[in-house]
């Protein structure tokens, strides 16, 4: 799985996986910009700003899947994305958002994966 980091975390929780740091694309990119490059190299984006939810839900733009964690210390983030890559693989692939907190992962699907 590809994936986009916008976290300070570090990367031994992935797996194998491809994880790119938003800071190597441009670490004063929009976040418009990082939903493009996400969405272009159908990326995963991993953040804690509550901002892309806007950007999907209310300005409905086009999104690679997006997981939000909240309030979540490094150790927990860390945890949290082995969880995700081991059990939520289906809703990791479909394009969903997940908002993420230590006790529970909401999967929410757009619009745009409804059709």
């Amino acid at each position: 799985m590809l994936i986009v980091a916008l976290l300070a975390c570090p990367t031994d929780w992935t797996g194998g996986h491809d994880v790119r740091s938003a800071l190597d694309i441009d670490p004063r990119a929009p976040d418009e910009t990082l939903l493009v490059v996400a969405l272009r190299e159908a990326r995963v984006l991993v953040t804690e700003d509550k901002d892309f939810g806007e950007l999907v839900f209310v300005r409905r733009l086009p999104h690679p899947t997006i997981v939000r964690l909240i309030e979540m210390k490094i150790d927990d983030q860390v945890t949290a994305m082995r969880e995700l890559l081991t059990h939520y693989a289906t809703a990791l692939e479909a394009g969903a958002l997940l908002v993420v907190t230590r006790d529970r992962v909401r999967v929410r699907y757009s619009e745009q994966q409804l059709c």
